[in-house]
């Protein structure tokens, strides 16, 4: 009888290590979850600001142009060829 008994210790122990083990994985899980969640949000937040960036960096392309920058006159010139095309669009509407 005491075979048994050994062997129903040495399971009961086993699977109290493996509960333990689910146990420290699944806080390890939370915590990995956090971070991640966290780094999503930085990234997030990084894009914004590079997109952001991009378009001041375009703004300033333009003004630059037109304070007689030879770099970028063709950009220029195609951007307000396209505001004076919306612009007869908006008066062709008000005037319909």
């Amino acid at each position: 009888m005491s075979k048994v008994e050994d062997i129903v210790d040495a399971l009961e122990n086993k699977i109290s290590k493996v509960l333990h083990k689910q146990e420290v994985l699944n806080q390890t899980n939370v915590k990995l979850s956090e971070e991640l969640a966290s780094y999503q949000q930085k990234i997030i937040q990084q894009q914004e600001a590079l997109s952001s960036w991009v378009e001041k960096y375009e703004a300033l392309k333009i003004a630059n142009s037109m304070l007689g920058s030879d770099e970028n006159k063709r950009e220029t010139k195609l951007k307000i060829n396209t505001l004076i095309k919306d612009i007869d669009h908006c008066i062709a509407q008000l005037s319909e």
